[in-house]
């Protein structure tokens, strides 16, 4: 039976490096944001290589494949969701299937990381209310309050956070979680390019991040809008075993 686990990120929030962690596994099919052609679709926004990533994925968020068998008969798939692609009229019905994990950055890291890529961001580009909310259906649905990992944490200390998440994912550890090859993956989005070159040249998890960024005017005021979402998800978030 294949295990399906959908792990629901804002942009900038370690969401590739996790990527990388569960497809270093050995067991692990992974699928890097399968919304986001359909999201670029029903927004118009003008993300750096729009048409290619329009060209890469279903536009139609019904026609994107997230159940069944896992890819290549893997015994675990990962799914890697941004929050922000997953609009309102987005189908959620597949959710049911899966296993559910939240992965949060403060609010100050995401805008100065998100920033550097792209100017002027709005609140919902950066995905915390989603996030949240997506967090709160979830919990009301399963009866019970998904794992949540805070990336600052798993930089801190990896093998004990990611010990954690798989078993609360109720899934075994593995130490190759722990470091990959360096370099572009097969399973990258085709956005790579422009969005990965950091985890690329990595071959594991950064070490812990220091203190945060000092930010003003409108990236300040962004930052602070998302800190009661940021809050709310933190108070869950897994210590390390």
């Amino acid at each position: 039976m294949t295990i399906r686990i959908a792990m629901w990120s804002g942009p900038r929030n370690l969401s590739t490096a996790m990527m990388y962690a569960f497809a270093a596994r050995g067991d692990c099919a992974v699928t890097d944001e399968p919304f986001y052609a359909a999201y670029l679709a029903t927004t118009g926004f003008d993300h750096p290589m729009r048409a290619e990533v329009l060209a890469s994925q279903p536009r139609d968020p019904g026609a994107v494949r997230l159940t069944g068998a896992a890819p290549g008969g893997a015994a675990l798939w990962y799914q890697k969701h941004m929050t922000q692609h997953m609009l309102p009229q987005m189908p959620l019905d597949w959710m049911d299937d899966c296993r559910h994990a939240f992965l949060i950055r403060h609010p100050v890291r995401v805008v100065a990381s998100y920033v550097r890529k792209r100017e002027s961001p709005d609140m919902a580009e950066l995905g915390f209310a989603r996030q949240r909310a997506l967090f709160e259906r979830i919990a009301a649905r399963t009866g019970r309050v998904p794992p949540v990992v805070d990336s600052g944490d798993i930089r801190a200390a990896p093998e004990p956070m990611l010990r954690a998440l798989c078993a609360a994912l109720d899934i075994p550890f593995t130490e190759r979680m722990l470091h990959w090859p360096a370099g572009p993956k097969a399973f990258d989005g085709v956005w790579a390019p422009v969005w990965y070159q950091s985890v690329h040249a990595s071959s594991g998890f950064d070490a812990a991040e220091g203190p945060l960024p000092v930010l003003s005017g409108d990236y300040a005021r962004l930052a602070e809008g998302a800190m009661a979402d940021y809050t709310a998800l933190s108070s869950h978030r897994l210590r390390g075993v």
